[in-house]
């Protein structure tokens, strides 16, 4: 099982609306490297939802339960045979107790390597293990 990081703008979609609504597709990705992420995870991968804006944090943690299609309102496929704008399903596993800032990622030196620290604009990225440990223990996940 892998784990993954994605950003979301609260104000548009937030980790409590996925709380509200049990379920959602995972779209608007349109970053390459970003799809290529999106396009890896598997059902069971889980994912650290990051609220960007004025909260900069990781406030929750989500569970893909289909893995990647066609984005419906963006068809279209790759070269490869494969959804050109991908998509997820993502079900909510629990909101973090405390709330894991970029401050507080940026001032640990064990994260100076993470996606989140050297490309921040980056909405989908691979959370290494052992940085998914920390941060589930930082987070009280």
């Amino acid at each position: 099982m892998a784990t993954f990081l994605l950003k979301t703008e609260p104000g548009t979609y937030s980790f409590a609306d996925l709380l509200r609504e049990k379920r959602t597709c995972w779209s608007g990705v349109s970053n390459a490297a970003a799809l290529i992420h999106l396009r890896s995870m598997r059902i069971g991968d889980e994912c650290f939802i990051y609220h960007t804006g004025d909260e900069k944090s990781i406030v929750g943690l989500a569970r893909v339960v289909r893995n990647p299609y066609e984005d419906p309102q963006q068809p279209g496929t790759t070269a490869d045979g494969l959804p050109k704008f991908a998509v997820v399903d993502l079900a909510p596993l629990r909101a973090a107790k405390l709330p894991v800032s970029l401050a507080s990622i940026k001032s640990d030196k064990r994260f100076a390597d993470f996606g989140l620290v050297k490309q921040s604009r980056l909405s989908v990225m691979p959370v290494p293990p052992a940085l998914d440990a920390l941060l589930r223990k930082m987070a009280g996940l």
